[in-house]
Order: C-alpha cells, then structure tokens, then sequence
C-alpha cells in the first residue's frame, strides 16, 4: 500500500534550495520535474513582482548555467532550470526510492515537500537515505490514501483541501470577499502568495478530476 509523506526541509540542506533562496522572494511553487536527455530538470512558478532578481541571482550560482522562461502570465512566471535534480540528494533520494513529487513550495528558509512512496519501507529507505546526506527531515503527517477520510480528495492533497476549505468557509469566493489571502495565510501560517499558489492547484486538481476524470473501463 502506497504512503503519502508531508516534510520540512531546511533550504539550505539540499542543492535546489540553496540555488532557489532568493533574497526577497516570498515562495516559490515547483511545478514539476522533466526527464530531458539524462538529466532532470525543475519546472517551477516565481511572482512576476521578483522576477528579475530571482533571474540574476538564480545564475550567479555555480551550479546553474541558466533559467529560462516557459510561460509568463500577469502575475507569475513559469522558469525551468538548466542545472540537472539528479545532482541533489533530496530528489536523487525520491527518484531512487520511486517516489512521487506531488507538491513542494519553498521560501528562501523553508520548503514543505508532499510525497507519495509505495510503501512504508520505502519511505524509511527515503529517510534513511536524507539522514545520510546530513538532510535533516521534520515528519508533519503520514497516511495512506486509500484509507476512508485520509485524502487525498477528488485529486486534491491534504493541504490544497486544508486551504480550499478554509477560503469557502471564511467566504474567500463570495461577492463581495468575505476575506483576503493575507488573512487567509495568517490562518494557515504560509505567505500570501504560498496561500495564491495552493488555491490555484487546488482549483485545478479539483477541476481536473471531476470534469475530465479518466474513462471507466467498459
């Protein structure tokens, strides 16, 4: 039976934390991570408002030889790295211990990582692996997803539902706003733009898995 993992990491423990803890950032969203050629490479979402110091920060880095816009939008932009994630022992851990990346958002200090393993040995294996590396984990939650009320729901992690749930509840949605994002992360202890983020893949997730689910079996 497959495990979902929620974890802490310390940005200055693994590669892409280092590279990514821009002064002045407030978060950032990794979309995902492309096999291209041998190498593994981040696709991530960074605010427009500190677009042009991530970009001269980011290749300033030893290790980066550049970071190149995908896809930009009013007020965010979608960057990919040309640095390989197979150099970094958090990911080269997930990767080899057949992990899924379901969610990561970090700031310059912190990441929070959600991650699926397809058994409790290989989690252990995964930490096992980070405690070697001198990555120090801090555990938040572990479940099963198959169990009843454990989630995810309808495509959504644990804390995409946390949030959507809370912006319906303190009337995020109605007209007029019954609350602001900033209140909204207060409650979560995240940033305000960590808060933007979850909600719009949350949406979605949401969206994805109910209005286009895969086709059934015939």
């Amino acid at each position: 039976m497959s495990v979902v993992v929620e974890v802490e990491i310390s940005a200055a423990d693994f590669e892409l934390g280092r590279i990514l803890g821009v002064d002045g950032m407030s978060s950032i969203e990794l979309e995902s991570l492309v096999p291209i050629g041998g190498a593994t490479v981040p696709l991530f979402w960074i605010h427009n408002s500190t677009r042009d110091r991530f970009v001269d920060s980011v290749q300033r880095h030893p290790t980066v030889n550049s970071a190149s816009e995908v896809d930009v939008f009013e007020d965010r932009t979608l960057f990919t790295l040309d640095w390989d994630a197979n150099q970094d022992h958090v990911f080269r851990g997930i990767r080899e211990h057949e992990g899924q990346l379901l969610s990561a958002i970090g700031t310059p200090e912190r990441w929070e990582f959600e991650l699926r393993f397809p058994s409790h040995g290989a989690l252990t294996e995964f930490r096992t692996h980070c405690e070697d590396a001198q990555i120090s984990l801090e555990v938040q939650r572990v479940y099963n997803p198959t169990e009843p009320d454990a989630g995810p729901w309808y495509g959504l992690t644990e804390r995409q539902r946390e949030a959507l749930t809370l912006a319906v509840q303190m009337g995020y949605y109605d007209i007029p706003r019954g609350c602001t994002t900033e209140e909204l992360a207060a409650e979560l202890g995240i940033s305000d733009q960590a808060v933007t983020e979850r909600l719009r893949r949350a949406i979605v997730s949401l969206a994805t898995s109910t209005l286009d689910p895969p086709e059934q079996e015939r």
